[in-house]
């Protein structure tokens, strides 16, 4: 128990949360024992569910992640606004900025949906498995040449009746810029999706993703570190940092939702989808979101 103190102390001390260190440690600790205990439950209780889904190929394999993620967010003290709407679509490409490892739970949680992560996820500790678990694709970026099966695979989930989200920025940003779209994946995906059942057209729907408030205070420029997840931030003190505010408000921002024939340039499809998350997120951040 001392050394899990004196850790904490540490991770707190890289937060930069004002208090006494002992009276937080205590608070994060009993916290990060109960969300642990918590989501330990709620994983127990919902994997065997999920499972059956996953063996049946079945709407199990959707609904459960929907509401493992919705307790997630819940035990997280994560609030979560919308604004805008959804696709009606069954099959939609969405395409979302990327700040923090929150983005998981949060589109999850409102959105029956399958991520594309960097194949390096995999190997991660729970949240490997997790992915796994949510039938994730993995990419290996560092492999142009395995782009084709990436694609292969996302056009796959569209095609059984799954939507996909993709961060075209390629890595999380810190919450308040927006990294370049990349076209690559979206063209390949949307090709493929053509190639692999015929279809016309694929769905594409920017959404963004802005966090607002940060323990009931806005979230600026001082604070975006304490959301946003990047570089060479480690997991653990960011983790327990959101423990320890214990509420986060997060904007989601649905875009307009376009059918994009096969005709239509990857490139002009990435490039109104960059600037639709770049407005909306924009005006989430100022407190008066409009849907694109």
């Amino acid at each position: 128990m001392t050394g899990g103190r004196i850790f904490l102390r540490s991770a707190l001390r890289q937060q930069d949360i004002s208090g006494s260190p002992d009276v937080l440690s205590r608070s994060v600790m009993i916290r990060a024992a109960f969300a642990i205990l918590a989501l330990s439950l709620t994983f127990l209780v919902l994997a065997p569910v999920h499972l059956l889904g996953l063996a049946l190929q079945n709407d199990l394999q959707r609904k459960v992640p929907v509401l493992f993620h919705r307790i997630v967010c819940r035990i997280l003290g994560v609030r979560i606004h919308e604004v805008g709407q959804r696709a009606a679509a069954e099959q939609v490409l969405f395409l979302s900025n990327h700040a923090s490892w929150l983005d998981i739970s949060v589109l999850s949680a409102v959105a029956p949906v399958v991520f594309v992560a960097k194949s390096e996820v995999a190997g991660w500790p729970v949240f490997g498995m997790l992915a796994k678990l949510q039938r994730t694709v993995f990419i290996e970026r560092e492999r142009r040449h395995k782009t084709g099966e990436a694609a292969a695979e996302m056009a796959s989930r569209l095609h059984n009746g799954d939507s996909v989200v993709l961060f075209p920025e390629g890595t999380s940003s810190d919450g308040i810029r927006i990294l370049p779209f990349r076209s690559a994946l979206v063209g390949a995906v949307h090709h493929t999706m053509g190639n692999f059942s015929g279809r016309k057209n694929v769905v594409v729907q920017p959404v963004s993703l802005a966090y607002v408030k940060f323990g009931g205070v806005p979230v600026g420029r001082a604070l975006r570190d304490k959301v946003a997840w990047y570089g060479e931030t480690d997991l653990v003190p960011h983790l327990l940092g959101v423990l320890a505010a214990g509420a986060v408000d997060v904007t989601v921002t649905w875009g307009e939702a376009i059918a994009c024939d096969l005709d239509a340039s990857r490139k002009q499809i990435t490039r109104d989808a960059e600037t639709a998350v770049r407005t909306m997120t924009a005006a989430a951040l100022r407190g008066a979101p409009q849907g694109v």
